[in-house]
C-alpha cells in the first residue's frame, strides 16, 4: 500500500479546532472540498450519513470519517490532528485528535476497503501515535505518519 499516492503533505493539518463531531465533519468537508476540487456539500452529505451508520471512531483517539463520493477515480486522504481532543462518539469513549478522512469513487470499493485496513493497522500502533501526537508541524506530523508505509 503506497499511501503517499493516497495523502499528500497539502492535505495533512495540525491544530484544527472544532467543539463537537458534527463540526468537524463541516470542517473535515472544507478540506476535503478544496483539496479534490469536490463541492463540500456532497462531502459533508455523505460523511454524514456514514456517520449515522455508526461511529468512524476506532478508539484509541482516532477516527477514520470515509464516504464514496461520486465523480472521484481514486482513494484520497486528508490527515488531521485536532487541536483539542473532541467526542467522536469512538468505541472507546475516548475523545478524538486524529482523523484520516478517505474519500473514494463508487467504483473504488474494494480498494478503499484494503486502504482503510492499511490505515487502521497503521494507526493502531502505539510508537506512531506518540509519534504523531508529538508532532510540532504538519510537515512532522505527515512524515510520521508516512514513514515506512510503502512496505
Amino acid at each position: 500500500m503506497n499511501l503517499p499516492n493516497i495523502i499528500r503533505p497539502e492535505h495533512t493539518f495540525i491544530g484544527v479546532s472544532a467543539p463537537t463531531k458534527w463540526r468537524a465533519l463541516q470542517i473535515i468537508a472544507e478540506k476535503t472540498a478544496r483539496a479534490f476540487s469536490v463541492d463540500s456539500q456532497i462531502i459533508l452529505k455523505e460523511l454524514e450519513a456514514r456517520e449515522r451508520l455508526g461511529s468512524t471512531g476506532i478508539g484509541n483517539g482516532i477516527a477514520i470519517p470515509h464516504a464514496a463520493i461520486e465523480g472521484m477515480t481514486s482513494p484520497r486522504g486528508v490527515l488531521i490532528r485536532f487541536a483539542q481532543p473532541l467526542d467522536f462518539e469512538a468505541i472507546d469513549d475516548i475523545p478524538t485528535d486524529i482523523a484520516f478522512v478517505l474519500l473514494f469513487g463508487e467504483n473504488n470499493r474494494g480498494e478503499y476497503l484494503n486502504v482503510l485496513s492499511a490505515i487502521a493497522r497503521r494507526l493502531q500502533s502505539d510508537g506512531l501515535l506518540a509519534a504523531l501526537r508529538k508532532a510540532r508541524t504538519a510537515d512532522e506530523f505527515y512524515s510520521g505518519f508516512i514513514a515506512d508505509s510503502r512496505a
